[in-house]
Formats: structure tokens, C-alpha cells, sequence
């Protein structure tokens, strides 16, 4: 299915596109709000713009996607394939993202305020501008990941992976650090309160 089908029938009321086939389809810009994508191939798939608010896409195959400032806020994107996929500049408010690999995603200036990104590997993931506030990373995997300037204000980093991880610039005020692993990492001490740095 190419993605002028997608679209013809999701005018026409259709909801429900579990487990198709779409690599590579064209939808930028496209409104797809509350779509069923769960276990689709959206591999390569252009999603840029589009408006994806409340989607699911658990279990989705999104890698090497581009979904560069579309509206997922709210959408479900438990266990889907992120490696490779373009977040620039998304809207991923209260998205759930639990146990997901955006493996070297691209998340520059991504808005991820109160995202569940539990147990996400972020491995190498570019973050650098991104909204984090009030985000759950409890044991996500950030080793090596860009985090410059991010706001983590909040944010619940209990037992997360930073090690080598670019906290230059980043807003840790509030953020629940125990147990994490910050060998290795660069730290703007700045942003730091005393009790976050015990």
C-alpha cells in the first residue's frame, strides 16, 4: 500500500492499519491523528509535518524514518524499531517510548515533556536542544548520546546509562539522578544542586 492509499482511506473513516506494509510511503504532512499503525513497516517512511497525535505505533518498524517535526504527542510507541529515525524538531508530548532503541536517532530540539522513555536505548541518540522536563528515563541507555543544552528539569534519571554522554549546557535541576552511571561524562557542574551531585 502507497501512501495515497493511506490517506484515501483514512478520509474515508478507516483507522485501522495494523500491520501493513508501507516502507518508504510519502506522508509528509499528512493527518493521521489516532491511527492504529502497531506492527506496520514504516521503514523509510516520510512522516515529516504530519500530524500523529495519539497514534499507536507500539511494536512499529520505524527505523530510518523521518518523522522531523510531526505532532506525536500522546502517541504510543512501546517497543517500535527507532534506529536511525529523524525526531528533529517532533512534538513527542507524553509519548510512550518504554523500551525502545532510537539507537543514533535524531532528536535535535525534540519536545519530549513528560515522555516515558523507560528502559530506552538511546545509545549514541542526538538530544541536543530536546525538552526532557518531567520525562521518565528511569534505566534508559543515554551512553554517548548528545545531550547539549537539554532541559532534563525534573526529569527521572534513576539507574540511567550517561556514561560518555555531552551533558554540556543541560538543565539537571530537579532531575532524580540515584543510581546513575555519569562515568565518563561531561557535566555542566553549573546546573547542579548539591544534592544532585551526592
Amino acid at each position: 500500500m502507497d501512501g495515497d492509499e493511506v490517506l484515501k482511506r483514512y478520509a474515508a473513516g478507516e483507522r485501522d492499519f495494523r500491520k501493513l506494509d508501507l516502507k518508504a510511503a510519502n506522508l509528509e504532512g499528512a493527518n493521521l491523528g489516532q491511527v492504529d499503525f502497531s506492527e506496520t513497516i514504516l521503514e523509510g517512511v516520510n512522516l515529516a509535518g504530519a500530524n500523529l497525535r495519539g497514534v499507536n505505533l507500539s511494536g512499529a518498524d520505524l527505523s530510518g524514518a523521518n518523522l522531523s517535526r510531526a505532532d506525536l504527542t500522546g502517541a504510543d510507541l512501546t517497543g517500535a524499531d527507532l534506529i536511525g529515525t529523524n525526531f528533529d524538531k517532533a512534538r513527542l508530548i507524553g509519548t510512550r517510548l518504554v523500551k525502545t532503541e532510537p539507537i543514533g536517532a535524531e532528536l535535535t530540539g525534540a519536545n519530549l515533556t513528560g515522555a516515558n522513555l523507560t528502559g530506552a536505548d538511546m545509545r549514541r541518540a542526538n538530544l541536543s536542544y530536546a525538552n526532557l522536563s518531567d520525562a521518565i528515563l528511569c534505566e534508559a541507555n543515554l551512553s554517548s548520546a548528545l545531550l547539549i543544552g537539554v532541559n532534563l528539569n525534573r526529569t527521572d534519571l534513576i539507574k540511567a546509562n550517561l556514561t560518555q554522554a555531552d551533558l554540556s549546557e543541560t538543565d539537571l535541576s530537579g532531575a532524580d539522578l540515584s543510581g546513575a552511571d555519569l562515568s565518563g561524562a561531561i557535566l555542566s557542574v553549573e546546573h547542579f544542586t548539591p544534592s544532585e551531585l551526592e
